[in-house]
C-alpha cells in the first residue's frame, strides 16, 4: 500500500534534497526557486516559491496533498494555503538534533522510515568521527561565521553547533541561540575585532562572499584570521539549509578548514 502524501510541494530546499536522497523524488510536484540541491531538481520540478513569498494559485493548481515549509517565516504562506484547504506541514528545526528529527519525521511521512534511519545513522557516525578527530587539536581556533555583512549577522544555532563539533569555538555563542537573523546582529563591528577570530567564514545568504570586503574593514588588519589568511567562503546552500547539506558537505568543509588550521598551529 502506497501511504503518505503523493503530491508534495517543498517551499525550501532541504525537504527536496532529503526526498531525493530517500528515492522519493517522484512525489515532489513543486519546489522553491532557490533550490540548488540536488541540481536535477531544478530541471525536473516547477518552481513555485521564493522564501518569504509563493505563487499560491500555481501551488493550488498542482493539487498537492501536502506542502512542506520551514519556520514562522513562512507562516503567511502556510495560512493562505490552509485557508484554501491545502494540508501544510511546517517544520521549525534550528539545531542539529532538530534537523535529524525533521528528516526522520519526513522519511516516515513518505513510508521510508527505515531508509531514513539508515541515512541518519550514517551521518551521525560521521559526525562522531569528526568530533573525535577534533578532540586531538592542541588548541581550538576561535571562529567567526558571518551570515550577512551589512549589518553583521553571526551563526545560527546549527552552524554554531557544527563549528563546535568540528573543533572550533564560535566567537558569538550567545547569539547562536537567537532563532531570527535580527537577533544575531552584531551592531558594533569592533566587537568582532576585539574577539579576534583565528578563522573567518563567510556565507552571505546566497550572495557571493567577498574576502576583500572583509579586509577593508576598519581595524581588521590586526585580526588573527586576516594576518594568517584564514578567510574562507562556505556557500550558503551547503551550510545555511537546515537539512542534509549542512550535516554532510557543510560540516565536512568546517572540519577540513579547522583541522588544517590546527595542523599549522599545533
Amino acid at each position: 500500500m502506497n501511504l503518505g502524501p503523493q503530491r508534495i510541494v517543498c517551499l525550501t530546499e532541504e525537504p527536496t534534497e532529503w526526498l531525493y536522497l530517500l528515492g522519493e523524488e517522484r512525489r515532489i510536484v513543486g519546489i522553491s526557486g532557490y533550490t540548488v540541491r540536488p541540481p536535477q531538481a531544478r530541471l525536473d520540478k516547477p518552481k513555485v516559491s521564493a522564501f518569504l513569498s509563493a505563487k499560491i494559485d500555481k501551488i493550488i493548481e498542482l493539487r498537492p496533498d501536502c506542502v512542506i515549509g520551514f519556520s514562522d517565516l513562512q507562516a503567511d504562506i502556510a495560512a493562505q494555503l490552509i485557508r484554501a484547504g491545502v494540508q501544510v506541514t511546517i517544520f521549525n528545526q534550528r539545531s542539529v538534533a532538530e534537523i535529524f528529527s525533521m528528516m526522520y519525521q519526513l522519511a516516515a511521512m513518505v513510508g521510508q522510515a527505515d531508509r531514513g534511519l539508515q541515512l541518519i545513522q550514517a551521518m551521525q557516525r560521521r559526525l562522531d568521527e569528526i568530533r573525535a578527530a577534533a578532540a586531538g587539536l592542541a588548541r581550538r581556533p576561535r571562529v567567526y561565521f558571518e551570515e550577512w555583512y551589512d549589518p553583521h549577522i553571526s551563526a545560527i544555532a546549527w552552524v554554531s553547533e557544527l563549528m563546535g563539533l568540528a573543533g572550533g569555538d564560535d566567537c558569538f555563542p550567545e547569539l547562536a541561540r537567537e532563532p531570527m537573523g535580527k537577533g544575531r546582529i552584531i551592531a558594533d563591528g569592533s566587537e568582532i575585532v576585539r574577539r579576534n577570530p583565528d578563522i573567518v567564514l563567510g556565507s552571505w545568504c546566497g550572495r557571493r562572499f567577498r574576502p576583500a570586503h572583509v579586509l577593508a574593514r576598519p581595524g581588521w588588519r590586526e585580526v588573527a584570521a586576516v594576518k594568517t589568511g584564514q578567510i574562507f567562503e562556505i556557500k550558503s546552500a551547503e551550510i545555511l539549509q537546515p537539512g542534509p547539506a549542512a550535516l554532510t558537505d557543510g560540516v565536512e568543509q568546517l572540519h577540513r578548514l579547522i583541522m588544517a588550521w590546527g595542523a599549522a598551529h599545533g
